[in-house]
């Protein structure tokens, strides 16, 4: 079988995977509204490109914080890549490592950091953040990950509850009893209560405020990243809080269903944010032209959620290298028919907004 575009892997995904993991990974909250509107959002977006600008020969490089990249395309972090493929994050760790490019590790793996780190020594990582009722929960993976030369943390702050994910209530999805969240492996031993994905109910801090970026500036040097801002307000308070950039992200449409989705919000972030920190982007991107679109619009880096479990499920490492690879020469391609020869020639000039 011949896979050549994403929605190719996705289609494989779906027929091979368990219903129950299958909709897990594919769910969106309440009724999907922005977890399907997160791609329909691209598709409004027209492109003006130029032409007779001798794109004879590319460069698709970049930096995120001052590390060089391949080309602007990450791996956002999601949870339990070891219910896709048997080594599970380890394999996605591998593939980033292989094309240069940054994988941001989840709380939710299923694979430790340790793991992870061992399986790619030199990756570029960052490391996906909550913050939990017990600090020292937060503050010990904190340690941990600097230990490891992650080079970032990422916090998500649009989780102060989990999303009503119709699918996994009626699968009463739970994670199979040889898996576990590997980065709090003995920390919950002898609980016996109900648990929210794999950590007991109520772990999370849902009193979570801006203060608590002063905290974790307070109890970390690494650079900090905040995931889930979707309006110019938040934005221009994260840079007043000192963060070193932000991940446009509405969590794939899986916490509160009707938000903007994430290209939508990217244009008054970037306008308001005027170059002071880095504004990344998640949610939507399935092609080249999607990437080109985002970076055009003021995003640094796009970071990819569902398909790298897409390629996790057709062949572990070799199918995520597979998903970034033809994503990187689709990016490529676009640029290409953009007029654009480097990251840096991709602007807003090359955006035109359809009227609906």
């Amino acid at each position: 079988m011949s896979l050549i575009c994403l929605a190719d892997f996705e289609a494989y995904a779906k027929e091979n995977l368990p219903k129950a993991t299958w909709e897990y990974y594919a769910a969106g909250a309440d009724e999907c509204c922005t977890r399907d509107d997160n791609l329909q959002a691209f598709r409004r977006i027209r492109l003006r490109p130029r032409m007779l600008r001798d794109v004879s020969v590319m460069d698709t490089k970049t930096t995120v914080l001052g590390e060089e990249i391949s080309c602007p395309i990450g791996i956002a972090p999601t949870a339990f890549h070891c219910l896709a493929w048997p080594d599970g994050e380890m394999s996605t760790a591998r593939a980033a490592e292989a094309l240069n490019l940054l994988y941001v590790a989840s709380t939710y793996a299923t694979c430790s950091v340790e793991e992870i780190s061992q399986a790619a020594p030199e990756g570029l990582r960052w490391f996906q953040l909550y913050v939990y009722r017990d600090r020292k929960l937060s503050e010990q993976l904190i340690r941990r990950v600097e230990a490891l030369g992650f080079k970032a943390l990422v916090l998500t702050v649009d989780v102060p509850y989990t999303g009503k994910r119709r699918t996994d209530i009626r699968n009463n999805f739970r994670l199979p009893p040889h898996l576990k969240v590997k980065n709090f492996e003995g920390v919950f031993e002898g609980h016996s209560g109900p648990d929210n994905y794999g950590v007991p109910v109520n772990t999370l801090d849902p009193s979570v405020s801006w203060k608590d970026i002063c905290w974790l500036r307070s109890v970390t040097k690494l650079p900090i990243v905040i995931k889930g801002i979707l309006t110019k307000e938040d934005a221009e308070l994260a840079v007043v809080y000192g963060v070193q950039g932000i991940i446009v992200s509405n969590h794939g449409g899986r916490q509160l269903d009707g938000e903007l989705a994430t290209i939508d919000a990217l244009s008054e972030i970037a306008e308001v944010v005027q170059g002071r920190i880095e504004v990344y982007l998640d949610g939507g991107i399935r092609t080249g032209s999607d990437v080109l679109k985002a970076i055009a619009l003021g995003a640094k880096c796009v970071f990819l959620g569902r398909p790298i479990v897409w390629g996790l499920t057709y062949k572990g490492e070799e199918g995520v290298k597979g998903i970034l690879q033809i994503l990187t020469d689709e990016f490529r391609l676009s640029m290409a028919l953009s007029g654009c020869r480097n990251v840096s020639e991709v602007n807003r000039n090359l955006i035109h907004v359809a009227k609906l």
